[in-house]
């Protein structure tokens, strides 16, 4: 029988042997970060090896919570960790790992009894602290067990990696010792999403050029704010050749389409639908304007990075999180958060301001340059952390 490789007795000097485990059903904004990230490790050489359940698309990952009770649904959650744990020790036996990266999930502790039990390094990535982001966005009818799990697989982590400072702060408060946390926000592939050159715009088919896009990129659900913006369109005569480019789908799409509907400006409102990972450029290409209406206080919005490598002009809350990434009249335009007047106000400056957009938009494209804000990066700040850990 094979062993796993012990901490302290054998670091690998060239490629890390990586077991990546996460419970993200959804193929959505998280699932694109989970092959970001597995795709930037193994560019790097380090061998990865998966333990996860089958990924499906994300307007059906609800339907078992629909079906049974939601108690049972996170009893069921809960008890899943077992089967994981079978699967991940199966995993570490035959691939022996280096040390378990790990994209962190409530009712999850399969990854930390892996770890204890095979002495290997556990590298939590936290997006969020979905023990109280799932209580206050759907409920939980155990509420209790959800963050117990959820702050013990913290403190289980060798190191955690919030994806802010803000949300560090959740982590440290949940009794995690500030050096073992990491601060690692989301990247970008710059194969993928570089800049365009200056002046060059993205032509697609269904999109007037009369006047300036508004661009969002993302699952559309109803707390997105993207409603305002179908108002503004309605409303605002600044706006009134502007066309509102939504790159995506979700629940939220629906009341949107109605919406505009209602509003008269169906012909200026165009959702997208679901679009291949590997077009999802040549859509912001055609932004003139990049839009992040709201924003979770701990967030580290995915499309902000891509807005930013492709040299959008991006319109943003001016919130603690977004000031970790952007910096208002440098590199993108900040509004103060829940006002739609400052939206409005700093959407219409934009679209009546080409130099503007286009300062700002070289401004956010050199620094994700400048300070190396991509999956690259991340990759080679998770394998240094692994080789410490090893050593130690």
């Amino acid at each position: 029988m094979t062993t796993p490789v012990p901490r302290g007795e054998h670091v690998p000097v060239g490629p890390l042997p990586i077991l990546y485990h996460h419970r993200t059903r959804s193929r959505d904004g998280q699932s694109v970060h989970i092959d970001e990230m597995i795709a930037a490790l193994r560019r790097a050489g380090h061998q990865v090896d998966i333990v996860e359940p089958e990924r499906v698309d994300a307007m059906q990952t609800s339907r078992g919570q629909q079906v049974l009770p939601k108690f049972l649904y996170e009893l069921l959650e809960f008890g899943y960790s077992g089967l994981e744990f079978v699967k991940l020790a199966g995993a570490i036996l035959r691939h022996r790992p280096a040390a378990i990266y790990e994209r962190a999930n409530v009712f999850m502790l399969s990854g930390v009894w892996a770890a204890r039990l095979f002495s290997l390094p556990l590298l939590l990535e936290v997006n969020a602290p979905l023990a109280q982001e799932r209580d206050k966005f759907g409920g939980l009818a155990l509420p209790k067990l959800a963050r117990w799990t959820e702050e013990a697989a913290w403190r289980g982590a060798d190191c955690v990696l919030p994806v802010t400072g803000v949300l560090g702060k959740y982590i440290e408060r949940a009794g995690v010792p500030p050096a073992k946390i990491v601060v690692t926000s989301n990247g970008v592939d710059l194969m993928r999403f570089g800049p365009i050159a200056a002046g060059e715009k993205a032509q697609l088919p269904f999109a007037s050029q009369e006047g300036p896009i508004l661009g969002f990129v993302g699952y559309i659900r109803e707390w997105h704010g993207l409603p305002q913006l179908v108002d503004l369109l309605a409303t605002d005569a600044a706006l009134a050749k502007t066309l509102l480019l939504v790159v995506g789908d979700g629940p939220g799409r629906a009341s949107l389409e109605a919406q505009a509907a209602k509003l008269g400006v169906s012909d200026r409102v165009h959702v997208t639908g679901v679009i291949a990972r590997d077009e999802v450029a040549s859509y912001i290409r055609a932004f003139d304007v990049a839009l992040q209406p709201e924003v979770t206080d701990y967030a580290s919005p995915l499309k902000l990075f891509e807005y930013m490598a492709q040299g959008c002009a991006v319109v943003a809350p001016d919130a603690a999180n977004i000031r970790e990434i952007l910096e208002g009249e440098k590199d993108s335009l900040l509004f103060e958060p829940g006002n739609p007047k400052a939206l409005a106000a700093a959407v219409r400056r934009l679209v009546e301001d080409e130099a503007l957009r286009r300062r700002l938009g070289a401004a956010a494209a050199a620094k994700i340059v400048d300070n190396n804000i991509t999956w690259n990066r991340n990759a080679e700040r998770a394998a240094t952390i692994i080789r410490d850990l090893c050593k130690a």
